[in-house]
């Protein structure tokens, strides 16, 4: 054999972890969805035990045998099991996470801030009593105090998090005149601390931290407060506030809305009666607790009223720092779903959160709330993307709104750039149709800041706080959509996704719970283990089979083949699909020994000729004359492997085909497939370059074996099938050619007037398989688009990121929690 596969099962820890305030779901007693101390949502299993990550050495990965990684059988191998079939334990995962997104008719969930909580409860009871309008509110500061004298986020230490919530907390206090010992633990955090603002990176500054901080100093000194008001840090905060007020001028201000409308408590001398001209529909400025409950106390108005009462109450007296969230919720859960290679089972919980977003988008873009008054570019890109790629119609012009004089901005008001703004920018950019020039301006802005960013290790971000920022916009960019498939995406987002460690930025740090949690982790980890044990014992496989069937006799080396079978696994990845993922490989591996034969100096056109001649013969009459006809054209010991080999492969995808109920004339189909492929060869003469067409022969047989037989049949001219299959060819075609051009020799002209062909067919071809039309499926048009991908990740990859590829995706399963 040309290596054996298996890989250990790491044993434990003895690291106990228990349960706390289970979430009963269904599935086996030992696994529950728990919320934690922190309100995050997390996995807990009854007496489990954690798993300490094992070497590659351990796990039998980069261990080498003439070449190919050599791996040891697991212990558990799962069988090919469709979603009805997976395991207990991930049954139990799935289910918790469709609950939790089900649940997502509401307006999101989301962490409760300290800052917005104070603001609410030093509003004053409208009756004219005196006494607080929210006492839940004054009563969550008291209750929520941290042991060193501050509040804020308890898990992360950051100064401004920390100092803006306990400044407010104080003053709220302060202002009621109660609890006088918790208020004084807190002043005594804010003299010890204040420093530590200037020794913090500017990106972990909160957002409209420098106009509302300001504000707060003057409400503490005005109640007496004995703080350090001439700290050399407060000065920068200062001339950061002015620099963000010029920006936008006192009276647009007022006449437009802007992200100032999310920081009014920070701003002096207001005109409330334009500024309700700008006020949502649910009563609140901006969907900010503290901006609207500034206006309450200002204005006494009904709506910013009913807008607090329904989110204190919503909270239990706690108020987050933004609210809803319901768009934002939405579309990043679905995001990180799609990308931790999970979302196949949460189709219809995606489809109503997508047909949601897709129900308040708009041609100027859209924000994290349904009644956002100020779109951004984070939202609207993430929102666009997911859109498109999942056949909704929406037009690249709303990155318009977005764009001046050649470059792109968040938001109007905007004093600094995110580097998440630009990474969701470029990712949209990368699902461009024909005509779309936006989105080319959008992708070359996008990428040159990011590239910049990174070059001088500056990949951190003003929203957001996660495991491995560089990580994620790093793969992006060497690995954009067009070269990037599914099980490696997978692979290595599960690495940089740090589950519900993550915490985001806004005026202070908070959570999103089922944007970022530990079940979604946990879930594609078994998932992505589950699979990857089935791919090893196809590999060990399908190398069998190689050598019975006596490829290496005709050049086909172990790493080919293995190259081979990885591109299909890493695009179809799914247990229930193995027939097709089979057949890719098989296909792959035959259709490139024939083509050596073919390009073989000592193969003439005759043999050739006659070669082809032999089995499209052979296809018209029984297979006992078909393999006695290989003989006739010459080169004996070469056609004696390869023209039995082909036949065999036809039985070998059929067998596969009828073990999943779908073999129903999947050897005629196969054979014409073939047929096809070869008379691409037939009339090449000496220098003509050969229309070799193995990119829709893969398509073929995926389809054949996926039962799409209606979508194999010969396509009438101008049909939409035509229409792919010329696309789809020829996008292969030129790959292939672009690989042979740069074997050996630099990038030069050629390549790139090549290169924009490729780009300008991919965005035909991605445009012909997103839009929705009635004739093809969804599913055979995705095919297409699937295969032409792999050719242009093969093109574009360097064989050491490929080898990197391999290993991780076929041979080195993921560290996760396991259970005794």
């Amino acid at each position: 054999m040309l290596f054996s596969a298996a890989a250990l099962i790491p044993p434990s820890s003895s690291a106990l972890l228990r349960p706390r305030l289970p979430v009963s779901l269904p599935g086996p007693p030992n696994l529950a969805v728990v919320r934690r101390p922190d309100g995050n949502l997390g996995l807990a299993r009854w007496r489990c035990h954690a798993i300490s990550k094992r070497s590659a050495q351990e796990n039998g990965a980069n261990l080498v045998q003439d070449g190919v990684p050599v791996i040891r059988r697991r212990e558990k191998v799962p069988e090919s099991n469709d979603e009805d079939q997976v395991p207990e334990d991930m049954r139990g995962m799935i289910n918790g996470v469709k609950s939790m997104l089900s649940s997502t008719d509401d307006d999101g969930e989301i962490s409760i801030s300290a800052y917005d909580t104070a603001w609410v409860a030093l509003v004053k009871h409208q009756n004219g009593s005196g006494d607080p309008q929210f006492p839940s509110s004054l009563q969550w500061i008291v209750q929520n105090q941290l042991p060193d004298g501050s509040w804020g986020e308890y898990s992360i230490f950051l100064a401004h998090d920390r100092i803006i919530n306990t400044l407010a907390c104080v003053v709220t206090l302060k202002s009621w005149s109660i609890h006088a010992d918790i208020c004084e633990r807190g002043i005594s955090f804010l003299r010890d601390n204040m420093w530590r603002l200037a020794q913090e990176e500017a990106e972990l500054m909160p957002i409209g931290f420098e106009i509302a901080f300001p504000s707060l100093l003057e409400i503490a000194k005005a109640l007496g407060l004995e703080l350090p008001y001439d700290d050399p840090a407060l000065q920068d905060i200062y001339a950061s506030r002015n620099l963000k007020l010029k920006r936008i001028p006192n009276d647009v201000l007022h006449k437009l809305p802007t992200s100032l409308l999310y920081s009014l408590e920070g701003m002096p001398g207001l005109d409330w009666e334009k500024l309700f001209g700008l006020q949502c529909v649910d009563g609140s400025f901006l969907t900010s607790p503290a901006s609207t409950a500034y206006a309450l106390m200002q204005t006494k108005d009904e709506k910013c009223l009913k807008y607090l009462q329904k989110i204190v109450e919503r909270f239990d007296g706690g108020v987050p720092n933004v609210y809803p969230v319901d768009l934002f919720d939405r579309m990043w859960a679905v995001d990180r779903l799609e990308r931790l290679g999970i979302s196949r089972y949460f189709e219809p919980e995606i489809k109503q959160c997508l047909d949601f977003v897709y129900r308040y988008w708009t041609e100027e873009g859209i924000g994290w709330t349904r009644n956002s008054t100020v779109p951004d570019v984070d939202c609207t890109a993430m929102g666009f993307r997911l859109l498109r790629l999942h056949g909704y119609h929406v037009s690249p012009d709303v990155f318009k709104h977005f764009e001046k004089e050649g470059g792109f901005f968040c938001c109007a008001g905007q004093s600094s750039q995110a580097v998440t703004g630009m990474y969701s920018l470029n990712r949209a950019s990368q699902v461009a149709f024909p005509g779309d020039r936006i989105l080319e301006q959008a992708k070359d802005f996008s990428y040159k800041f990011l590239r910049e960013k990174q070059a001088a290790n500056q990949l951190r971000d003003k929203w957001i706080i996660t495991k491995d920022l560089p990580g994620e916009v790093g793969y992006a960019l060497d690995f954009p959509w067009y070269a990037s498939l599914p099980r490696i995406e997978t692979r290595l987002y599960i690495e940089h996704y740090g589950g519900a460690d993550v915490v985001w930025i806004g005026k202070t740090l908070y959570r999103m719970p089922r944007v970022n949690n530990d079940v979604y982790l946990e879930l594609a980890k078994s998932d992505f283990n589950r699979c990857q044990a089935l791919h090893q014992v196809e590999w060990e496989g399908l190398q069998k089979w190689c050598e019975e069937s006596g490829l290496a006799k005709h050049g086909v080396r172990a790493g080919g083949a293995l190259t081979a079978y990885f591109l299909a696994a890493a695009c179809i990845f799914e247990p229930d699909r193995a027939a097709e993922r089979l057949a890719w490989a098989r296909t792959a591996i035959v259709a490139d020994a024939i083509s050596s034969y073919f390009r073989n100096e000592s193969c003439s056109v005759e043999m050739r000729q006659a070669f082809i001649h032999d089995f499209l013969d052979g296809g018209r009459n029984d297979q006992s004359t078909t393999r006695l006809g290989w003989k006739r054209s010459g080169l004996e010991s070469q056609e004696e492997v390869v023209g039995p080999i082909l036949l065999q492969l036809h039985d070998r995808i059929a067998s596969d085909a009828l073990s999943a109920n779908q073999g129903n004339h999947v050897v005629h189909h196969l054979r014409e497939a073939w047929a096809e492929w070869l008379l691409t060869w037939k009339h090449k003469n000496e220098g003509t370059h050969v229309r070799e067409e193995t990119g829709l022969l893969l398509v073929r047989t995926v389809e054949i074996c996926a039962s799409q037989s209606s979508s194999v049949e010969p396509a009438m001219a101008g049909s939409e099938f035509d229409w792919l299959a010329r696309l789809t060819s020829s996008v292969c075609r030129r790959l292939q050619h672009r690989m042979l051009l740069q074997q050996g020799t630099p990038k030069n002209l050629a390549t790139s007037e090549e290169d924009k062909t490729i780009e300008a067919e991919m965005q035909e071809l991605a445009q012909c398989v997103l839009q929705r039309s009635p004739s093809l499926s969804s599913q055979t048009k995705q095919t297409f688009l699937t295969v032409a991908k792999s050719f242009y990740y093969a093109a574009h990859c360097p064989s050491a990121a490929l080898n990197h590829h391999i290993s991780k995706v076929l041979f080195e399963p993921v560290a996760q929690s396991g259970c005794k």
